[in-house]
């Protein structure tokens, strides 16, 4: 699966463990130094579209990370780095894909011992009674020592009011946070205006989180860079009047200024709404050729003009 397109279910914790059975972690840092210093990171990223202010920033992540191991084996002074991260983006602008990243990367440089990636959501940190919500978020917080937490729409933690549990989640968070300062990454994850009033919630919360992501919305030509990747991924092709008209209406969604426009994953649903109806389309022919099968037409792709929604 094209990997700008999220699929995880809502309410689903979502673990990715990393193979360590191949090399050590030692043995992968020697094997990162012997290439040029953001090798790896560009190798890392040499299948995301776009992103390229981001790229930068995580360039710049990673340098302080490897430079600070470098300073610590000449025996300087060790300054405390604070990895903790907030992504602020509309939905399908690479988050989570990067998110996983950030685990494979800091396991790679020896920051994170296990490397592996837990994604969460508000049903998985919040309670139905008092107490409930503390000892969920501390286990979750546990499953995730070693590794990456991305806690993905973190601003729903504070849309209840004073009597919701989810300020018991964030104050568990930032509690254990000053427990395990050194031993996880939290990232937290959501729509750039909302993130910026939830980072308000609590006194704490903002200065433990350093690290400040934007995402911003990509551009028609990203998007088409985007669409051929995934219709690549399922061996499908177009014909160029179906081509002309694609970018016709990618150019189109792209002028306007859409809120919460949801970027590669409008553009997913886009293609498997046109595989449907090529499907439908080519269920007439009795054995239709390998070419057919294959090819995608202008008219399986629908865009009425007076219902054009964006989601």
């Amino acid at each position: 699966m094209y990997p700008q397109a999220k699929t995880a279910r809502p309410g689903t914790i979502n673990i990715v463990l990393q193979d360590t059975s191949s090399r050590s972690a030692p043995e992968s840092r020697a094997l990162t130094q012997e290439r040029s210093p953001f090798r790896m990171i560009e190798d890392f990223f040499s299948s995301i579209v776009g992103l390229e202010a981001l790229k930068r920033q995580m360039k710049e992540i990673y340098a302080q990370v490897v430079i600070a191991g470098k300073r610590a084996d000449a025996g300087l002074k060790k300054n405390q780095q604070v990895l903790h991260m907030v992504f602020k983006g509309n939905p399908g602008t690479g988050k989570t894909t990067l998110a996983r990243m950030v685990a494979r990367l800091f396991h790679e440089a020896g920051v994170l011992e296990k490397g592996h990636f837990i994604e969460a959501d508000r049903s998985d940190l919040v309670g139905e009674y008092i107490g409930h919500t503390a000892q969920k978020t501390k286990d979750l917080i546990h499953k995730a020592l070693g590794g990456v937490l991305f806690i993905d729409e973190a601003y729903s933690l504070a849309r209840g009011g004073e009597k919701d549990f989810g300020k018991e989640a964030i104050d568990t968070i930032v509690k254990c946070m000053e427990d395990h300062h050194d031993e996880l990454v939290i990232i937290l994850a959501g729509y750039p205006d909302e993130m910026e009033d939830f980072l308000t919630i609590n006194p704490g919360l903002a200065s433990r989180f350093p690290l400040k992501l934007t995402f911003k919305d990509y551009s028609w030509r990203e998007l088409s860079a985007i669409a051929a990747g995934m219709l690549e991924d399922r061996e499908y092709q177009l014909t160029p009047a179906a081509d002309v008209k694609l970018q016709e209406h990618l150019r189109s969604v792209c002028s306007r200024s859409l809120l919460n426009f949801s970027n590669a994953r409008y553009v997913r649903n886009m293609i498997e709404e046109a595989v449907r109806r090529h499907a439908f389309r080519v269920m007439a022919e009795e054995s239709p050729q390998k070419e057919v099968l294959m090819t995608l037409e202008a008219e399986d792709f629908s865009f009425p003009k007076d219902e054009e929604r964006v989601h």
